[in-house]
């Protein structure tokens, strides 16, 4: 038996614990006053280590929408690649009401508009400067005393083509950051200054893409009534990055979805404020994230010049912070445009109508398969349905109307009589091909009813034509059915914007209440650390001590008779570790026995100990007897550093089985109590926690506990930190704790 219980634990014992053992209890929300996205943040808007808690926002209205534009290196001669360029931003400028100056030595007009001969000569304050350049690296130290706001860069040979490359854009960076403009590129290209239609109507979408050519379809949507709004090209990220066009994105009213194409982020932390700030806003984020394979992110790496950091660090960190993460276009821009566009959801009960049984059942079972809810229709909604539809069909969902129905006045009413269910929040019909006249009425009944609801409508049109007037004069002409040519586009878009809603509705930043002083458990932590070097596992169970986190009853000796006095007061049986700085694997090495029973045990225990540590040349600082801990479930919790991210922490099956199955769960700092849960709700061997074969349940609040403290050492000790392993924490049953029985902690 241990020597002390651990009572199941509510949040507000839990959060008592933490803050009897160091812990700083979380601000207060923010409630009358003002919002600190909005600069009111009184000061505080640095966690414990410094870094800030809201994001930046860079005001680029006078990028998308300048006054005046200098066109550096502008050309009118045939067959320079910079002549096309000229003329494009020329017509542009024109649209968007801007004055142009064109820039070259040589010339004294482009175009018919008066050339300046340098930036010097320029008349007035540009707001944008665009660099036809080889070299930008000059231009941006002239542009310095011009006060020029923003300036494009689209020449490459940069970060993208390796480390020679990296160092000229880190010579362009801080040429930037010293001139105090903002600069797009380099390696970036025209998609900023496309002709975006004005005669669409409702929320947009706004994208932003690495590499240019993956935006294409999402901006062709326009073709399909689907409003576009801006288009950011950030190329190699030199300064502007995805993260501040994500910020800036999320103010704008117009903007009802953001579409993304990244191959790699520049700074995990900017993104993570950012999308912060789109979560606050409810504005939602779609991204296509590439890297999930080492191929991918090696391809990336050479395109962009980018660190790309583990992908599931990265899928965890958008999950965190609501961002949509998607695989293809095609489901960027079906995702994008369904978020954009829908209302949110009221009700989350989806219903699958067709006019086959098959195509329905069919459909039916691909939305279940991906956590869609599809309720069964009541029996009197069922028996309301059967007055149009026969009774030898099905009208409990999947609902099939056997054809005929749509052909007449029957068809609406199926329709609307699905949409008064209170259950239904969404129906998906799929037309697997046109069949007219029949599909041409069903889908006119379809935006009728969409028209006259706040329910959402899907239709899923499959025809691989797509020239069908029910599809491009009907469907696509409703701002309120939303028409998909795929079903796995169209549930996964559903089950996105269903998850969406459901983030944001009660979506409280964890920034809010990071910590913003250290803690008294740091200093005592700070004084364990040794730089570059790993801790002994008696030096690591301290610095757990320090922040609460138990560990069993244990005693450090160097002589044999030392170790049976401390067995004694530990209790029977007990366990003998080798305890040294540099032991990483001591049941590898022999250098851990368990199960002793007597004195003499302890004895032997401690002379083979030591025998072999002299064998293996490993020095000891002692040997740890320890309490033994044997009833629960193995668990491991850690913390280490990603490239992108910084620290981030870890929850898995523990022991031998983290090697085994990598069953494991990762969040990036901060992170709150309902984090933790849903990690541990994420892993694969979650039912081992909820007892098994007789066994009872696991201390789950108890073990929720030790993944907020780890946070905490990483949110404290990040810097200092490389690793910290737990590995066993052992999870007793339900009210009795955790236990760290092992620990590693290698210092930065």
């Amino acid at each position: 038996m241990l020597g002390s219980t651990h009572g199941t634990l509510t949040t507000d014992s839990r959060r008592a614990r933490i803050i009897a053992c160091g812990e700083q209890r979380p601000g207060p929300a923010v409630h009358g006053r003002a919002d600190p996205l909005d600069g009111g943040d009184d000061g505080a808007g640095l966690d414990v280590s410094g870094r800030p808690l809201y994001a930046d926002v860079p005001d680029l209205a006078r990028f998308f929408r300048p006054q005046s534009v200098a066109v550096i290196g502008a050309s009118d001669a045939e067959g320079r690649p910079n002549t096309g360029i000229t003329r494009q931003l020329l017509t542009w400028a024109e649209r968007v009401g801007a004055r142009v100056h064109p820039v070259h030595p040589a010339r004294p007009s482009v175009f018919g508009v008066a050339c300046c001969a340098s930036v010097a000569d320029l008349p007035e304050q540009v707001d944008l400067a665009v660099l036809l350049v080889a070299d930008p690296l000059p231009v941006i130290e002239e542009l310095a005393e011009t006060k020029v706001k923003f300036a494009v860069a689209f020449a490459s040979g940069f970060a993208e083509t390796g480390a020679q490359g990296a160092e000229a854009q880190e010579r362009l960076a801080e040429a930037v950051r010293r001139s105090g403009l903002r600069l797009l590129g380099p390696n970036t290209n025209l998609n900023a200054f496309e002709r975006f239609r004005d005669d669409l109507e409702g929320p947009a979408i706004a994208l932003i893409t690495q590499s240019g050519h993956q935006g294409r379809p999402l901006f062709a949507l326009q073709e399909l009534g689907i409003r576009l709004s801006h288009w950011a090209p950030t190329g190699n990220e030199a300064d502007l990055e995805t993260s501040d066009f994500i910020s800036y994105f999320a103010e704008q009213p117009e903007v009802g979805a953001i579409a993304a194409y990244v191959e790699g982020l520049k700074d995990g932390r900017a993104f993570l404020l950012a999308a912060d700030r789109a979560a606050r806003r409810k504005v939602p984020v779609v991204a296509v994230k590439v890297g999930r394979t080492e191929a991918g992110a090696r391809t990336a790496a050479t395109h962009t010049g980018k660190l790309t950091g583990a992908d599931d660090v990265v899928d965890a960190a958008m999950r965190q912070y609501g961002v949509v993460r998607v695989d293809g276009l095609d489901e960027l821009q079906d995702t994008a445009a369904l978020l954009a566009r829908a209302r949110a959801p009221r009700a989350e009960g989806v219903v699958v109508y067709s006019i086959s049984g098959g195509t329905g059942a069919h459909v039916a079972d691909l939305a279940a398969g991906l956590g869609l809810r599809l309720p069964t229709l009541s029996p009197d909604r069922q028996a309301e349905l059967h007055q149009w539809i026969p009774e030898y069909l099905s009208a409990a969902n999947p609902v099939d109307n056997g054809g005929h129905p749509v052909g007449d006045e029957r068809g609406r009413k199926i329709i609307d009589a699905i949409l008064a269910d209170p259950e239904v929040g969404v129906l998906i019909c799929p037309v697997t091909g046109p069949f007219p006249p029949l599909s041409d009425k069903l889908v006119r009944d379809l935006v009728e009813a969409a028209e006259a609801t706040g329910k959402l409508v899907c239709v899923v049109w499959g025809s691989p034509v797509g020239t069908e007037p029910a599809y491009r004069e009907v469907l696509l002409g409703s701002s309120r059915v939303a028409t998909f040519r795929t079903v796995g586009n169209c549930l996964r878009a559903v089950g996105a914007w269903l998850d969406h809603h459901r983030f944001v509705s009660d979506y409280r930043s964890p920034f809010d209440e990071a910590p913003r002083t250290p803690s008294p458990s740091f200093r005592k932590a700070e004084a364990l650390m040794r730089p570059g070097q790993q801790l002994s596992e008696h030096a690591a169970k301290q610095l757990l001590r320090a922040y609460g986190i138990r560990v069993p009853r244990e005693q450090l000796v160097t002589s044999a008779a030392a170790a049976v006095r401390a067995a004694g007061q530990v209790g029977y049986p007990v366990v003998m570790k080798a305890s040294g700085a540099q032991i990483a694997h001591k049941t590898e090495l022999g250098l851990v026995k368990i199960g002793l029973t007597s004195a003499s045990q302890v004895r032997d225990a401690y002379r083979e100990l030591t025998d072999i540590a002299r064998y293996e040349g490993v020095c000891l600082d002692g040997v740890l007897v320890c309490q033994m801990v044997e009833q629960g479930v193995e668990m491991v919790v850690g913390m280490t550093h990603d490239d992108l991210f910084g620290p981030t922490v870890t929850v898995g099956l523990g022991g031998v089985l983290v090697e085994v199955l990598h069953d494991a769960a990762v969040r990036v700092p901060p992170f709150g109590e309902e984090q933790a849960r849903d990690m541990l709700a994420e892993l694969r061997g979650r039912a081992l926690l909820d007892g098994v074969r007789g066994r009872p349940p696991a201390d789950l609040d108890a073990l929720v506990e030790v993944v907020l403290r780890v946070q905490r050492i990483a949110l404290e000790l990040g810097g200092h930190l490389a690793e910290l392993d737990i590995n066993p924490l052992m999870v007793l049953p339900r009210g009795q704790g955790a236990v760290a029985l092992d620990a590693l902690v290698v210092c930065r």
